[in-house]
């Protein structure tokens, strides 16, 4: 296995385990579909579906170093097309598909300026989106269909340099997704090896995942990683599992899962959508590690998932934690496997006005918890700087900056981008705070609300708000408002209700402000109540706070 001793007998992607390993019939994947059965491919299969895509996309002109977007429902067809392409040495990017959580108009207009900026070669996307989408972009979209005609059965063979951009990941905004972070063979493997022996990943590890492959935790945690170690991988529909979440414990069950990555917010929607009956008889003792990632990591989360799973065998000691980012690949840290993360329990006032992190017990006034995302994997470093770019010692909050040796080695194609300090460090834009070497997450620097001089982070206010009756868990979004007759940032709340009724609407109005007031030194200017489905979401689920403050002041008609 690819690990930092083994390191130098892995030249680039193609040397995965899955395309080379004799062992032709251990299983690489088991795709898991609702309603129907569950499709175990081995790795001969994968080999031979993976050449037959190859062959594909060699017969339709594409060759080394085109870039292929591939813009599929999730599915078998989009994984064999991605490590098709790069065995003939294209670049392939994961691209969302159109769902009902993304403007139709925004999503065509970014596809349209991602093909011009980034010279995309094609696009793989469904046979019914194929129509619509080649009349809104400059290049050449090709349906499942197309693809499986064009299949010859041979392939001219490319053998990449270590350092050539194996693929792109882009981000997963609700415009602007045109910044793809380029990433090497080299940066990709330097990852792989330094998080697997973090993790202490072994040939009797299962990788579960539900993950979209357009975001970094579900293509290299929940793909790439698994494939190129040659570890069983169990993967299904994220729209299946945000239906039916109980097909992710069935799963970890049914195929003894070792390992599973999730998002904060998943761990809440797991706690209180799935019923009693639809995980009867399961059992969770399988699992080494469920790792929190991708956005602020709540104790309250871990807490609620805990209670609910304890008793099908849950402890705490397997819920662990993981920063990421896909400049760096995927992990910048990771908590130790087998330990609780430490919990940093702070005073809110402190950080607020002074901008530390100061130690306080749990029954004072202004307790605020924060979950310890680990340190540093292998071959990273990080540290947390001011607004000079001055190196800040423990407990001090400020931007996080990172230097390793899986960073991305440009955003593809933009010139006009530079993520990297002058001394080559890579500006995250996340701001935090270290503690003994053990790296502590606060939210995003453009985030961050300055009201009546106190920094306040609106992921704090958000998950007061969602414990609020009557508001949907994860569908409240807050941001500041600069006013310049208070001449400070005001704070505004969109929150999403299912009620019509008026006294109802008032009780929740009125819910919010007293969350806020007794449990914050800060006061809420505007909270406006919506119905479902108003909040824009980014392709990744998350709620976008840019676009949700633009439409809020469009509706009401202030002025930014």
């Amino acid at each position: 296995m690819l690990n930092l001793s083994t390191r130098k007998a892995f030249h680039t992607l193609h040397s995965a385990l899955t395309l080379t390993s004799a062992d032709d019939q251990r299983p690489a994947l088991i795709y898991i579909e609702t309603g129907a059965n569950d499709v175990t491919i081995t790795r001969a299969e994968f080999r031979q579906a993976v050449q037959n895509y190859a062959s594909g996309l060699q017969q339709m002109g594409v060759s080394a170093h085109d870039l292929v977007v591939l813009a599929h429902t999730q599915n078998l067809e989009s994984i064999y097309a991605f490590w098709g392409a790069l065995l003939i040495g294209a670049i392939p990017s994961m691209f969302p598909t159109l769902t009902e959580k993304l403007d139709r108009d925004i999503y065509m207009n970014s596809m349209s300026e991602l093909v011009q900026l980034s010279d995309v070669r094609a696009i793989l996307t469904t046979d019914d989106f194929m129509c619509e989408l080649s009349k809104r972009v400059n290049c050449p979209v090709y349906g499942s269909q197309a693809l499986l005609e064009a299949v010859s059965g041979q392939v001219q063979s490319y053998t990449p340099e270590a350092d050539e951009i194996a693929f792109l990941q882009h981000s997963s905004g609700t415009t602007g997704l045109q910044k793809g972070v380029a990433l090497s063979h080299t940066a990709v493997l330097n990852q792989i090896a330094s998080y697997s022996d973090t993790l202490q990943l072994s040939e009797a590890d299962v990788i579960v995942s539900w993950l979209p492959l357009y975001h970094d935790m579900g293509l290299i945690a929940g793909f790439l990683m698994p494939l190129i170690q040659g570890v069983p991988l169990v993967l299904m529909s994220p729209f299946d599992w945000v239906k039916r979440p109980a097909m992710l414990l069935r799963a970890i069950n049914d195929y003894q899962g070792t390992l599973c990555w999730l998002p904060n917010f998943a761990y809440n929607h797991m706690a209180r959508r799935i019923r009693k009956r639809d995980v009867e008889g399961i059992s969770l003792a399988s699992i080494r590690a469920f790792i929190n990632c991708s956005e602020p990591v709540h104790a309250s989360s871990h807490r609620l998932f805990l209670d609910k799973y304890s008793e099908y065998g849950l402890e705490a000691k397997q819920l662990a934690v993981s920063y990421a980012m896909a400049e760096n690949t995927f992990a910048v840290t990771q908590t130790p496997i087998g330990k609780c993360p430490k919990i940093d329990i702070i005073n809110r006032l402190e950080l607020e006005q002074s901008l530390e992190a100061v130690p306080v017990s749990e029954e004072h006034a202004h307790a605020l918890a924060r979950v310890s995302c680990g340190k540093p994997i292998a071959n990273t470093q990080i540290k947390v700087v001011d607004a000079d770019g001055n190196t800040l010692t423990d407990r001090q909050v400020g931007e996080l900056v990172v230097t390793s040796d899986c960073m991305l080695t440009e955003y593809y194609k933009r010139d006009d981008l530079n993520p990297f300090d002058d001394e080559g460090w890579y500006k995250t834009g996340d701001r935090g705070y270290i503690v003994n070497g053990e790296v502590f997450v606060i939210g995003r620097s453009k985030d961050l609300i300055i009201n009546a001089g106190k920094n306040v982070y609106p992921q704090d206010l958000e998950a007061i708000i969602n414990t609020v009756d009557g508001i949907h868990p994860g569908r409240a979004v807050v941001f500041g408002v600069p006013d310049d007759k208070e001449g400070t940032e005001l704070i505004a709340v969109v929150a999403e209700v299912e009620t019509e009724d008026d006294n109802e609407r008032k009780a929740i109005f009125q819910g919010i402000k007293q969350a806020i007031t007794t449990q914050t030194t800060v006061a809420i200017h505007f909270v406006h109540l919506v119905n479902k489905k108003w909040l824009i979401k980014t392709s990744s689920g998350k709620i976008a706070r840019a676009a949700n403050r633009d439409k809020w002041l469009q509706e009401t008609g202030r002025r930014a």
